[in-house]
């Protein structure tokens, strides 16, 4: 064979390799692509939801690792006998804990009212040897938590006629005001029926069964109903909310799913509920804090933008592309979600094993160190806030920024990894907002804590019936939301002012806001709180 021709034959074998290592590479790409929506699809069905890591795997990083080279870290050194004596001391004192928590007698809410029950040995109060009367030298006593189901009661309302038999004048009070006008069912029994569907997320048809087991029969249809000419009630006052949002300097928005009924079809279809946040009291703000809802058919972005028509302030938002025109005249600033940036480096590293030392490993780590500070800080004033983050969080910032952009560089620009270092990159200037501006957060969590409860009520009540149906979710929904984030017990609210709305001057309809009237009722949303802490700490 020639020269040439072997010359020929080098080249085509290394195009060969060379092809070969491209169809790798390739493979590779698509490997981590499918591993890592595996493992996305698998935690939506059978993980949880918190994104928490474990504690000895991720610790913030000193200011001195801020810029380690992308490598893996190396692995720890082997604990010494007297450590790993000290640590087994520690997991026994631990587990000590635990058994005496465990063992030890529950305390029953202090606030709950009491029956006693007195068991005597015998009716006969002479013993039983010697004929001696009795006489008590101590008691034992326990308690057990009893549960008797919500009863039903009717209230008459009588008004007697008074006549004078003298000029036949007739005298007769006013018959008392009804949530729903000639309805049967009186402002504690539609508050249930709120409170069941959208706090504790009990379908109507569910409450339906729950009350027939009672002896009232209430269809389904009667209740939903009952939901309507309550929000008619309750809408002004869902309004009012409205407004309040509107004029704080920083919103939280953020969006969910919602099935709706398609009439006529017997399918759903999409549509959207959208949560307005406002919420300043991690920079020390006193003002209360409110969410306000708001149902659209679709996701389109003129929907935002009509909620926030004249809103001037920053929108803390996720990277939805119909916020984009909000920003566009600079009358709302954008102040992106450090959380979404992190959730996509928290599922690679999930999908690679929590391998430590990998660059999504890494960007945890630096991410950590930010919300650690944040931690330090909350509850500080906005100005003390901006001062702590200057000298603390920008240089971490910063440090970060360079280190996404030299981890770019070696990595392929397919990869899942590629992909979440570009949309923290894309939205940096976005992201960074936080550190110049001490009324900002760090992520969006507040909108997306107020999203729980549709989301919870979303897997029980399955879908809306019409657009209406969503519409009036959003109403209570903005109530229910406001009452929990300010304290108050959603349905002694509700109670209180079901009583009261129908007569209630519109002009004054701020008067029965949540907050105006927390005080006389947030006893009783403490003592349920108090209750339930009780509950999870045994």
């Amino acid at each position: 064979m020639s020269s040439h021709a072997l010359l020929q034959q080098i080249d085509a074998l290394k195009q060969d390799a060379l092809q070969r290592d491209l169809e790798i590479g390739a493979l590779r790409l698509a490997i981590d692509k499918l591993t890592l929506e595996l493992f996305h699809l698998r935690r939506m069905r059978y993980g949880r939801s918190s994104e928490q890591m474990d504690n000895g795997a991720v610790q913030p990083e000193p200011p001195c690792m801020a810029l380690a080279a992308v490598q893996p870290t190396p692995a720890a050194p082997e604990p010494s006998p007297g450590a790993a004596q000290v640590a087994n001391l520690e997991d026994a004192r631990q587990k000590r804990q635990a058994t005496s928590r465990r063992t030890a007698p529950r305390q029953l809410p202090g606030h709950l009212p009491r029956q006693e029950v007195v068991h005597l040995a015998s009716s006969d109060c002479s013993c039983q040897g010697c004929g001696t009367e009795l006489r008590q030298i101590g008691q034992d006593a326990s308690e057990v938590l009893e549960y008797q189901p919500g009863s039903f009661r009717v209230v008459r309302h009588v008004r007697p006629r008074l006549a004078c038999a003298r000029c036949h004048t007739i005298v007769q009070a006013s018959a008392p005001s009804r949530p729903i006008d000639r309805g049967l069912a009186g402002a504690g029994l539609i508050t249930q029926v709120l409170v069941g569907k959208f706090c504790d997320h009990l379908p109507l048809y569910r409450q339906s069964q729950i009350y027939a087991r009672e002896g009232v029969v209430v269809e389904r249809s009667t209740l939903a109903d009952w939901v309507a000419g309550a929000v008619r009630l309750l809408q002004p006052l869902a309004d009012a909310v409205r407004r309040y949002v509107l004029r704080a300097g920083k919103i939280h928005t953020d969006d969910t799913p919602v099935p709706v009924l398609s009439p006529g079809r017997g399918t759903t279809r999409t549509a959207r509920l959208w949560v307005y946040a406002r919420d300043d009291r991690p920079s020390g703000d006193a003002s209360p804090p409110a969410v306000w809802f708001e149902y659209s058919p679709d996701r389109k972005g003129e929907h935002p933008r009509g909620h926030l028509a004249g809103f001037a302030g920053t929108l803390q938002a996720d990277a939805f592309a119909g916020y984009d025109a909000l920003f566009a005249d600079g009358q709302v600033v954008e102040a992106a979600c450090w959380a979404h940036a992190r959730r996509k480096y928290y599922e690679i590293h999930k999908g690679q094993g929590e391998m430590p030392g990998t660059l999504a490993h890494q960007a945890l780590l630096r991410i950590g160190a930010l919300y650690a500070i944040e931690k330090d800080i909350g509850g500080k004033s906005a100005e003390e806030r901006r001062r702590q983050r200057q000298s603390r969080a920008k240089p971490l910032v910063d440090a970060l920024h360079g280190w996404l952009q030299q981890a770019l560089g070696h990595i392929s620009a397919k990869s899942s990894m590629a992909q979440a270092i570009g949309y923290s990159l894309n939205r940096w200037q976005a992201l960074v907002r936080f550190v110049d501006d001490g009324h900002i957060e760090m992520d969006n969590n507040a909108a997306e804590r107020a999203l729980r409860a549709v989301v919870l009520g979303r897997k029980n009540y399955l879908h809306f019936g019409s657009d209406a149906g969503g519409e009036r979710a959003a109403v209570i929904y903005t109530l229910i939301g406001s009452c929990k984030l300010g304290g108050i017990d959603p349905q002694a609210y509700l109670h209180h002012v079901l009583g009261r709305i129908a007569d209630h001057p519109i002009n004054r309809i701020d008067e029965l806001l949540p907050w105006r009237v927390a005080e006389r009722l947030r006893p009783a949303w403490q003592a349920t709180q108090q209750a339930q802490d009780m509950a999870r700490a045994a």
